[in-house]
């Protein structure tokens, strides 16, 4: 049973991952196409919807120059698509399209492909290289989330400890509430001031910038971050209503739930439950999954500080142990509704850097139950022990002032000794006169009996075992943080299928020097570019581009291309190019089989100057 709910447990997540994450699934032009004429406008479709910013395109020239674009928009409304718009005169040559965009789980993604117009260039562009988030927005961001999600647990966690296992001393635990309270505050802050960096990918200088700010303010990510803001202004003024109370009212608990299901409402609806399939289904088991999180090892932190200030009964601990088992099954049940989201096969657990991370977090939830079962036998023992010890003092109580009277000294230590289970000797030397004040005892008030031996056992037993849960329990916060940000498997399976359904990249371009350099001429020698289109079985069209040693266009009276199989003896298959002034190209030439093919370029430089090359090209289905 515990290795059954340990691999269900497993499939958390903290706010709940699912199939998210956009992927490119198409694109227009293509990637590697060669038109003939300019088009008017690129267009992007993605696997789910996405947001768009001030730079999601980003269009350059073969020289390098940024060329001057609309605005980017999504096309008809859809919410999956964006497109901008080129001048009429674009010009010829190779461009180069750098994208960025905002899936809908907020995370951004970006690419670049190129395209030509008329024939390739000798020279791209070139676009900056690296990572999509700037490094120092990145580490800043997930500190911010982390810290979030451990505030939200410590916070509301803490909150319902006290409303739900009602420990007599609340004392403790308002510096928890308070220290939550303005951890979830600061790091809500953060997160809104670096959405915008963020987003861009620029430095941690652009979090300061108003433009920013407001554009984030007006996207989801942003308003989410606002509310959660308000929120937790409305959870400080509910606080300090029942400030002075022991206990809260019934109306202040129905105000905190609500507050507490809003807050999580707040990472639901910007998360990964927000995209891919059955997204009502997706966010409510997400708010139900960080809701049971919270409770646990939220309760969990006022638990072990209520041990440490030695003010826990044992009824208290009792009241948290079924809490916590109720939350264990809430996080299995929705634990194993979001895995499936997410993973979709189970190849994806090692195959896939999401699996991968949800195997490291099974082997940290699988020692945090057993700490948590370690827990649950100490509070059993404590329960018992504590309910022993009452029966005794009841029975100790039985003897009346009248009776102690009237009963001998040495009776009436036996008679307690007896009572409490220690030997006569004992029990004399544990006497003390009357009137001397009974010191304070760990766990009991000054007033109350005594904890016995055993109670004091097993309340550092249980102590221990608590402070190891939450130690593990640090580690399974930091695990979900990662997995808020790592594309789920089912996502990658779907980029995977995308990019092969549209051939993303959709032409081979395969470059093949050639030297025919001798004494009478010297400088003879260039390289041929040849592009396949779509580079797959079947028919594909070839373009071919002859380069000087200078890099520049060349023109050569003749140029021959031909394909051939040698493991199953086809070709050579001429492709029967003809020169397009500037360029040579052929529109349909038929490869039937996928394989490693050997392409031969001829290049003829005059009647009697020429060479033959080889190369391979891989040809998919």
């Amino acid at each position: 049973m515990l290795l059954g709910t340990t691999v269900l447990l497993l499939l958390l997540g903290g706010a709940g991952q699912a199939s998210a994450h956009a992927a490119l699934r198409s694109a227009d032009p293509a990637d590697g196409a060669v038109l003939k004429t300019a088009p008017r406008s690129i267009t992007l479709t993605f696997t789910e919807s996405v947001g768009l910013i001030d730079d999601t395109f980003r269009v350059f020239d073969p020289g390098n120059g940024r060329v001057e674009t609309g605005e980017a928009q999504h096309v008809d409304g859809r919410s999956d698509t964006a497109r901008v718009t080129l001048p009429a005169e674009l010009g010829t040559g190779t461009f180069t399209v750098a994208w960025r965009v905002v899936s809908a789980d907020s995370h951004p993604i970006a690419g670049a492909f190129t395209f030509s117009v008329g024939a390739p260039s000798a020279t791209l562009a070139t676009v900056p290289s690296g990572s999509v988030e700037d490094p120092a927005v990145a580490g800043l961001h997930k500190l911010g989330r982390y810290l979030a999600y451990g505030a939200a647990a410590l916070f509301i966690g803490t909150a319902a400890f006290v409303a739900l296992c009602r420990p007599p001393d609340v004392r403790p635990l308002r510096g928890l509430v308070v220290a939550g309270w303005w951890t979830f505050t600061a790091s809500t802050v953060l997160l809104l001031l670096l959405r915008a960096p963020y987003e861009t990918g620029a430095g941690p200088a652009q979090a300061l910038d108003p433009s920013g700010l407001t554009r984030t303010l007006a996207g989801r990510p942003g308003i989410a971050l606002a509310v959660r803001l308000l929120l937790l202004a409305a959870a400080a003024a509910l606080l300090l209503r029942q400030r002075g109370r022991v206990r809260p009212t019934r109306a202040a608990t129905l105000t905190g739930t609500a507050l507490a299901v809003g807050l999580a409402l707040t990472w639901a609806a910007v998360e990964h439950a927000s995209a891919g399939i059955q997204v009502p289904a997706a966010m409510a088991s997400s708010v139900l999954h960080l809701l049971a999180m919270a409770v646990w090892l939220g309760g969990l932190t006022a638990l072990l500080t209520l041990l440490r200030h030695g003010t826990l009964p044992a009824a208290v601990a009792a009241r948290f142990s079924r809490l916590a088992t109720l939350s264990v099954a809430v996080l299995a049940v929705t634990g194993v509704y979001q895995a499936w989201r997410g993973l979709g096969t189970l190849d994806a657990l090692t195959e896939t850097m999401y699996g991968r991370t949800l195997l490291a977090k099974l082997a940290a939830v699988g020692l945090l139950l057993l700490a948590g079962a370690w827990s649950r036998q100490w509070t059993g023992r404590l329960v018992r022990s504590e309910t022993d010890h009452t029966q005794v003092t009841s029975e100790v109580t039985e003897v009346t002032d009248e009776e102690e009277a009237e009963m001998p000294e040495n009776q009436l230590v036996v008679k307690v000794a007896a009572a409490v289970g220690v030997s006569a000797k004992e029990g004399v030397a544990a006497r003390t006169p009357a009137d001397a004040p009974s010191p304070p005892v760990e766990g009991r008030s000054a007033d109350g009996p005594p904890l016995t031996p055993a109670e004091h056992a097993h309340r550092r037993a249980l102590r221990r075992s608590v402070l190891a849960e939450v130690v593990v329990s640090v580690v399974v916060l930091g695990l979900t943080t990662v997995l808020t940000g790592t594309l789920p498997g089912r996502a990658q399976a779907e980029a995977a299928t995308s990019e092969q359904s549209v051939g993303l990249p959709v032409a081979s371009v395969t470059t093949v020097p050639f030297d025919m350099s001798s004494a009478g001429a010297p400088g003879a020698r260039g390289a041929v570019q040849i592009t396949l289109d779509p580079g797959r079985v079947g028919e594909n069209s070839v373009q071919a581009v002859v380069y000087g040693p200078d890099g520049g266009f060349a023109t050569v009276p003749e140029l021959r291309l031909s394909f051939s199989l040698p493991g199953q003896d086809i070709g050579p298959l001429d492709a029967k190019i003809t020169d397009r002034g500037g360029h040579w190209a052929a529109d349909a030439v038929s490869l039937p089989l996928p394989g490693t093919w050997e392409m031969s370029v001829t290049v003829r430089a005059s009647e009697i100057d020429q060479v033959t090359e080889t190369k391979t090209v891989r040809i998919t289905r």
